[in-house]
């Protein structure tokens, strides 16, 4: 019995919680608009090939974490 109170109330958890994220970031709730940067794929691109074209001027190769923007070195074998 408990097993299953303490599953339902995870499932009602994550049901909530998703109707304020569609609530707060889909709809609008407070107003305000999804910014141009966020939009425009246009931008997305250029600023993608900025950052891969990062000038490196001494140090081994790195490639850019694309999700937090972070250099990595790359090991040669």
């Amino acid at each position: 019995m408990t097993a299953a109170k303490i599953t339902g109330a995870l499932a009602a958890t994550f049901a909530i919680s998703y109707a304020f994220d569609v609530l707060m970031a889909d709809k609008k709730l407070f107003g305000g608009t999804t910014p141009k940067t966020v939009i425009d794929k246009e931008w997305w691109k250029a600023t993608d090939k900025k950052f891969q074209a990062w000038p490196r001027t001494a140090g081994p190769p790195v490639v850019m974490n694309p999700v937090s923007r972070q250099n990595f070195i790359i090991k040669s074998s």
